[in-house]
Order: structure tokens, then C-alpha cells, then sequence
């Protein structure tokens, strides 16, 4: 293929070509971890000492052949669809079923509350690739028996919680996390890893159901202070007045003081309204 000679060969690439880029990088990511949780699953299936051998390679057809069938299910479905939440859960715990009924691990499954709002295929899809990834971690450990899936919503967040009976020695920086905690940074979600020697790990994540607002441009925040400006900015990425008052240091009373001038400069007459006007 031919360069382009009015192309800079050292110019960076434009932002859309590296969304494009980290959105396939994504997708890579995920069918990775399909294919790691359909190997692992046939590999505890013919590893299973309840199964015999003809039982166990029939099991392990069973579940080659569902994976395919929920590789072509997918490649029909557009990331833009909205699933609920209950059956984004159930997809989930259909992906699990074959390696919890012949793994070692036993997972106990939360449902989140049947009136959560639904979620973007991509967030939906997203959230079942983490908590897979999350249970292979809990599988490869020899010490965890158990781990605990619970999904819940706050309006704004998917809220996944995981908890298992390991060692508890597990930590967000570990390398074993890396591949969850990139694929949250390419989703602008977080998360949180609490681990208690002897007692188990226990892991907490925050998906956004809405893409992050852009930042706002210059010129739009001319007339403001730079504290209004980062507590618009704030505000335009969904963050609570508590939450806003730990990440600059200042309390919620000044918080709501910001708030109120910005009302006035915006000419809104609400909080709903301001951050409508922002997005």
C-alpha cells in the first residue's frame, strides 16, 4: 500500500482513528477471553473426576458447540442494543454454567434488581468479559473454592461486586488484573480491590451506562473561575456533590455554593438543567 505524500509520517493518529483503534482492541480483548473461558470449561470437563470418559467427551462437544452458536448469536447483535439487566445477568451465568458445574470453583450468582435500568450492548458486553476474566483469575488460584458474583445499578453504574475465599492476597496493581483494569480505563469505569490475608479478595467495579461527556471546550468556561471550572467539569461527568467535595477538598456546603453561581452564569434553573446543558 502506497503512502500517502502529503501524509507526516510522524503525525499522530486523529482521536477518531484511535477510538476506532481501542474500540478493535476491545473486541479483541474479549473474544480472547471467550475463548479462554470455552478451553477452560472443556478442560474442567474432561478433567472432572465425576465424569467418565465417554460422558466427558460428549460434555466437552456439548459446550464446544454452544460456544459457537453464542459466537454467531453475537456477531448478529449491534453493541447499540439495549438488554436488561436481568438478561444481561442471565447471559452471563449461561456463559458460566458449564465451567461452575465442572470446575472446582463454586460461583454463587446475585441477581441485581429486576427495575434496573437496561444496558448498552457494549456496556452489557463489557461486564460479562470482566466478570469472566475475574472468575478465570479465582479458577487459576489452587486456594479459592468460592467466589460471589453480584451485579446491582445506581442509575449512572453498572456495580459489579466479586468476592471469593482465596488468600487474600490479591492486589489492583497485580499483573493478573491488568487485562480488567485497561478494558475499565477504555470504558471510563474503576475499580476497587480489597484483599484481607486468609479471609479472600473482594473486588469492586463501576461501569458508566452513558459514554463520558467531551471536555468542554476553552472558550466556554472564559467567564468562569477555575474552581467553577472543575466543579463543572465534575458535574459534566456525573459525579455526586460528596464525591466532588473529596476529589478537590473542599466541603459540600462549598460545593453547593459553586453550583449556584454556575446556575446564575448558565442562566438554569437546576442542577438537571445545568448538566443537560453540558452534554
Amino acid at each position: 500500500m502506497t503512502q500517502d505524500p502529503t501524509q507526516d509520517p510522524h503525525e499522530l493518529p486523529a482521536p477518531a482513528d484511535r477510538r476506532h483503534a481501542s474500540q478493535h482492541a476491545r473486541s479483541v480483548s474479549e473474544l480472547a477471553d471467550r475463548q479462554a473461558v470455552t478451553l477452560e470449561t472443556i478442560l474442567a470437563a474432561l478433567r472432572s473426576p465425576r465424569l467418565g470418559d465417554r460422558e466427558a467427551r460428549e460434555t466437552a462437544t456439548g459446550i464446544a458447540a454452544a460456544a459457537l452458536v453464542e459466537a454467531r448469536s453475537s456477531a448478529r447483535q449491534g453493541a447499540d442494543l439495549l438488554e436488561p439487566v436481568t438478561g444481561a445477568f442471565g447471559r452471563l451465568k449461561a456463559e458460566l454454567r458449564p465451567l461452575v458445574r465442572h470446575g472446582r470453583v463454586e460461583v454463587e450468582f446475585v441477581e441485581p434488581p429486576p427495575n434496573g435500568r437496561a444496558l448498552p450492548g457494549d456496556v452489557a458486553q463489557a461486564a460479562r468479559a470482566i466478570v469472566r476474566s475475574a472468575v478465570l483469575i479465582v479458577v487459576d488460584s489452587s486456594e479459592a473454592r468460592r467466589v460471589r458474583v453480584h451485579w446491582d445499578c445506581d442509575g449512572l453504574h453498572l456495580l459489579i461486586h466479586l468476592r471469593d475465599d482465596g488468600v487474600g492476597e490479591l492486589r489492583a496493581h497485580d499483573d493478573a488484573l491488568r487485562p480488567i483494569a485497561e478494558h475499565l480505563s477504555a470504558l471510563g469505569g474503576r475499580m476497587e480491590v480489597e484483599s484481607t490475608r486468609g479471609w479472600g479478595t473482594e473486588i469492586s467495579i463501576a461501569v458508566p451506562l452513558d459514554p463520558a461527556p467531551a471536555a468542554l471546550p476553552m472558550e466556554d468556561l472564559a467567564e468562569l473561575s477555575p474552581r467553577e471550572a472543575e466543579v463543572l467539569q465534575h458535574l459534566a461527568r456525573g459525579s455526586r456533590n460528596a464525591e466532588i467535595a473529596g476529589e478537590l477538598g473542599i466541603s459540600d456546603h462549598t460545593v453547593k455554593f459553586h453550583i449556584s453561581k454556575l446556575l446564575r452564569k448558565t442562566g438554569t434553573r437546576n442542577r438537571a438543567e445545568l448538566i443537560a446543558l453540558l452534554r
